[in-house]
Formats: structure tokens, sequence, C-alpha cells
């Protein structure tokens, strides 16, 4: 059985870029098998994003091995990562450049410590895709979340506080920020403990989506 074929027969988890990059890369020396995140065992995923950065290599610009090739950089919000396509395989993306929101459709590799995706699929998609992929991920993780003791939602209440006073030096930090440090937690609950703290006047909202701290 060709490799190719036992991976496209792998499920293509719908996921957000910082799911991949909290994962952990499961290597046979030093080939990569699959990235483990959570109980599952991901070699396929499905994403969307937005193209921030592209490089191609030409005839007179080409890797070691004489291919052309093209790095495209992708951001949902929550994270980068880079898709990369090698030979004549180059074609399938001809046409994404930086700007475009897209599907992606591909296999996960890792190589020097990068974990990245071998597209099988990069497909222009209407932006709002985006946000409707977002509360997708976020309305997963809320069903599958487990109940919080209240020790632990106190535990979470202090390390959001305690990370909005660090960031008084930059002027506050913004809410989707603070949601990426929380990774493991349903972001519902991160929503409830910042309101709890406006509403306490802990913290203010000097504008939409940025917080700071008051005291």
């Amino acid at each position: 059985m060709a490799e190719e074929e036992r991976f496209k027969r792998n499920v293509a988890y719908k996921l957000r870029i910082n799911d991949i990059l909290i994962g952990k890369p499961a290597m046979d020396n030093e080939r990569f098998s699959f990235l483990e995140l959570g109980d599952k065992k991901i070699i396929r995923v499905n994403l969307i994003g937005n193209i921030v950065d592209r490089y191609e290599a030409g005839i007179e610009n080409v890797n070691e091995d004489g291919k052309k090739y093209i790095f495209l950089t992708l951001d949902d919000g929550s994270g980068q990562i880079r898709l990369k396509i090698f030979g004549n395989e180059v074609e399938k993306l001809k046409d994404i450049t930086p700007g475009k929101t897209v599907i992606v459709i591909g296999t996960l590799r890792n190589w020097n410590n990068e974990t990245y995706i071998s597209p099988e699929i990069v497909k222009e998609a209407d932006p709002r895709y985006l946000l409707l992929r977002k509360l997708e991920s976020e309305k997963e993780r809320i069903i599958n979340a487990k109940p919080i003791a209240k020790e632990q939602v106190l535990a979470v209440k202090d390390k959001i506080l305690n990370i909005i006073k660090q960031e008084e030096d930059r002027g506050g930090i913004d809410i989707e920020e603070l949601n990426l440090k929380f990774s493991e937690i349903s972001p519902l609950l991160i929503s409830q403990e910042i309101q709890k703290l406006l509403e306490e006047g802990i913290i203010f909202e000097p504008r939409p989506g940025k917080i700071r701290y008051l005291g």
C-alpha cells in the first residue's frame, strides 16, 4: 500500500492551528508518525485560515534536490503554520496569494523540529468561514469540557488577573491573545471570569477586545 493512499484514508480533523501547535509530534526515529492531541492520533487536518506570506523558488532558486517549491504561511487567529509543496505539485498553489482565505486539507509533517502541512487541497473560501470554524471549535471544547471544581475556577481567575497585571507595561492585553494562554480551558469560562472582573471593577476595557488592570 502506497504511503499517500494510507494517509488519505485517515480522518482529516477539523482543527485550529493552535491545536496543532500544542500537540506532541510522535516520531519513529527521525520519521514523523502522527500528532498526539489528547486521545487523538492525527495525521491529516482540515484547516481554514488566511494566507499571510508566500515564498516561491523557481528555476533559478531550487532546493538541494533541484526541485521547485512553494512555502505559504497560514494564519487563523490562533497561530500560524506553514504549507510546503515541492516539484510539479507547486501547480496546486500557483493562484494562492497573501490576503486570501483558504480551506486546507493535508497531511502533517515534521522536519527539523517544525510541524508543517503537506497540502492535498487548497481552496479559496469566503472569509466568514474562518469565524464559523472558530465558533465550531469553541462549541466542541465546551461540549467536551470536563466539569471544573470551584477551586480550579478560582485558580483560573487568579491566573487571568496575574496575566493582565503583567501586560500593563504593554498597555493591556487583547482578549483573543489572553484566550491563547488557556488552550486547555473553555473560552466560555474565560469569558465569564473576565466579565466578573469587569463587573467587580478590577479590570476595565479601554476599547472593545482589549483589557487592562484597574485594581
